[in-house]
């Protein structure tokens, strides 16, 4: 069966820069998982995207599906036929919906009785005739929050959409992807190559881009080729760029034809802190700032161009004259915000809402004073600085800088605590408050800063609970997952040991102290505050975050146990972790789940304490000595949370385990003798509980 090449390009007004990259790969694995679907054997896949297209290529495809075998069994023989034998309306009907005749079938026999049976071999499917369908369902697959309609059809995509490319070897496919017609015909850069681009092969896609449509398409070489021309420019200059991968990426997603300029900036503007000066340059311009080998910024930039130039002294003033005034702009603020300090912001924080329901930042702020001087006095620090970096800590979100640039809340009330001569300890910890922000994202340094941002994140994820408006789907604008997964981070890769249990009853007290809106009771928010982060603990462990390689069933069986501290919870895990690495797990596993079960049927309430003269069988005085000479070996290792040496010492009780229940009857029609067995296996299971369920792992 011959083989070729595949290519579906979708040419579209300006996709979202930041969605492009996952579009991009969303759309190549869709198309990947309708071929496979389609039992349409391919080679390789290769994905493209550009600001205005989206694009596949499947190597190798075959050209039509693998012969189908088609099986049908019919009605039962005496339903088939009537008593002289001729076919009824059921058999006829099977002959018909089959294609065939009554005498064309044949006859089987299984444990449902004879039957018609209908067996034959088809063609497969070409595969020209499949690709508009697999394409179409591809793209109705894509992670698109919210599409747009255009013009007068009823066509819906991310951005309308201005031509489609289908190329299965030579050949265009004729078909209407979403409401437009396919064809051979691509459309390079918008202003070097306007017109269009006839693409011969799939094979041709890339060079005719490259060499005759001025696009790079393959998102990965330009994004190595815009990082190249930035350092080097940036060398140039004597420096290196301030280059974030997520702002390489965007960058990436802008152009099609990406050309680097440098640009320059008053020298003034240096006495802007630094993180001004990046978020005005890279959140607000998606331009590279440049920093000297002692990580100084330098008074330049470097922006990447769609285009080449006839005049690129031109396109420098250009972005030049937008940059110089927003410069201007945060200069200006800075100076002004500087002249009231942070303190005398405070009574504003009441005209400001923080949720209807749950007051305003004011009372927010009153219940993080309360919850960050509690968790510093665990940690050992200084409360009466907690206290007040925490009554502070919300007023930079009043300041005219923060108002321009939100996503420097924190970082500029750091700075402006400074100038107003506050503690350097309370400074950091207003800038420490928000870590954090993101998955991979540092975490605060000092005590105070872990104070104040678990303090601020339950203060949060308790309040949203309590009013009955957790994260459902993709909606959470309070970030209440990202809060919950940075409480957890915090607590455990810093290694702190806190009541979490106790730190969320407390959260939920204050809420109801303070508002009169909470509307769920305290206890009860409580418990669906720890579920809910347990769960981001989940994901944080199965992510491979925590250094433990782990199972859903590893973590539900610790869980069980509703560790109060984070860090016993880690602890625990890595103990099971290690436990399984030992000969003995399965068959205690196995064994811990036979107890488990035991236990629940007889309802183990009405079981009595172990009494050892009640012992008939070797089996159960053995494992009964096996146990109690271990328990004061296993209890302090236990209460020390050596959980990991405690399970080791328990598996040897494999062995009197296995020999137990090989020869004791446990349910003997004996009452007492029925309840000391059980009292036995209950007393077993107890010291295996400390550490976690391990009738939850598999065994």
């Amino acid at each position: 069966m011959s083989r070729h090449d595949f290519l579906v390009e979708i040419g579209t007004e300006e996709l979202p820069p930041r969605a492009l990259k996952d579009l991009a790969a969303a759309f190549a694995e869709n198309v990947a998982k309708g071929l496979d679907e389609a039992h349409l054997r391919h080679g390789k896949r290769q994905r493209f995207a550009s600001p205005r297209r989206l694009a596949v290529l499947i190597k190798g495809l075959w050209e039509q599906q693998p012969e189908q075998q088609f099986k049908r069994r019919g009605p039962p023989i005496s339903a088939a036929f009537d008593a002289a034998g001729a076919p009824t309306r059921a058999a006829l009907a099977f002959a018909e919906s089959c294609g065939t005749n009554v005498s064309s079938l044949s006859r089987v026999s299984d444990a449902k009785g004879e039957a018609l049976f209908y067996s034959a071999r088809l063609p497969g499917a070409l595969a020209r005739d499949l690709l508009p369908g697999i394409v179409q369902a591809a793209l109705d697959a894509l992670p698109i929050p919210k599409r747009m309609r255009w013009g007068n059809g009823d066509a819906q995509f991310v951005r309308p959409v201005q031509w489609v490319l289908l190329l299965f070897g030579k050949d265009a496919l004729d078909a209407r992807i979403i409401d437009t017609q396919s064809g051979h015909v691509t459309f390079g850069h918008r202003f070097h190559a306007p017109k269009p681009l006839r693409i011969a092969t799939p094979g041709a896609y890339v060079a005719t881009l490259r060499e005759r449509g001025y696009v790079l398409a393959d998102f990965e070489e330009r994004r190595e080729k815009i990082r190249g021309g930035v350092v080097e420019l940036a060398q140039s200059l004597g420096g290196a760029p301030v280059m974030s991968e997520d702002l390489l990426d965007e960058v990436t997603a802008l152009v099609e034809w990406p050309v680097p300029l440098a640009g320059a900036f008053e020298r003034r503007f240096l006495e802007l802190p630094r993180e001004v000066l990046i978020a005005t340059l890279q959140e607000h311009q998606r331009y590279f700032p440049i920093a000297d080998v002692n990580g100084r910024l330098l008074p330049a930039f470097i922006a990447v161009a769609n285009l080449e130039s006839r005049d690129p002294a031109q396109v420098r003033a250009g972005n030049e004259r937008v940059v110089r005034p927003r410069l201007s702009d945060a200069a200006f603020f800075y100076e002004t915000d500087r002249k009231q300090p942070l303190a005398q912001r405070r009574d504003e924080l009441a005209k400001v809402t923080f949720q209807s329901r749950l007051g305003t930042l004011a009372d927010k702020t009153r219940r993080i004073r309360t919850l960050a001087s509690e968790i510093a006095a665990q940690l050992g620090a200084d409360t009466a600085q907690a206290d007040r970096a925490a009554e502070l800590c919300k007023c930079d979100l009043l300041t005219a800088m923060v108002g321009e640039f939100p996503e420097l809340q924190g970082t500029m009330g750091r700075y402006y605590a400074q100038h107003d001569g506050e503690p350097a300890a309370v400074a950091q910890a207003i800038g420490e408050q928000y870590l954090p922000r993101f998955a991979r994202d540092e975490l605060p340094a000092s005590p105070l800063g872990i104070s104040l941002a678990i303090a601020d994140k339950l203060d949060t994820i308790t309040g949203i609970f309590a009013i009955d408006q957790k994260p459902t789907g993709t909606r959470d604008p309070f970030g209440v997952r990202r809060a919950a997964l940075g409480v957890v981070r915090i607590i455990i890769e810093k290694r702190l040991e806190l009541d979490l249990r106790a730190l969320i009853r407390r959260a939920a007290e204050l809420l109801a102290e303070r508002t009169a809106s909470a509307a769920t009771p305290a206890v009860a928010v409580s418990e669906q505050v720890y579920d809910y982060i347990m769960e981001r603990l989940r994901v944080y462990y199965l992510d491979g975050a925590g250094g433990v390689a782990i199972s859903t069933e590893m973590f539900d069986a610790v869980l069980s146990n509703r560790p109060a501290s984070p860090l016993d919870f880690d602890a625990r895990l890595k103990a099971v972790e290690s436990f399984l690495k030992l000969d003995a797990a399965q068959s205690l596993a196995a064994a811990n789940k036979r107890i488990a079960n035991i236990l629940r049927k007889a309802d183990r309430a009405t079981t009595t304490a172990v009494r050892p003269e009640l012992f008939q069988a070797e089996a159960e005085r053995r494992l009964y000595g096996a146990l109690e000479q271990l328990r004061p070996e296993v209890e302090p290792l236990l209460a020390q949370r050596n959980y990991a040496q405690a399970l080791e010492r328990l598996a040897e009780l494999r062995e009197p385990v296995d020999a137990f229940f090989d020869s004791v009857m446990v349910m003997d029609e004996n009452v007492d003798l029925r309840n000391n067995r059980l009292g036995l296996l209950a007393a077993l299971r107890q010291l295996f509980l400390h550490t976690a369920d391990l009738s939850r792992l598999p065994g």
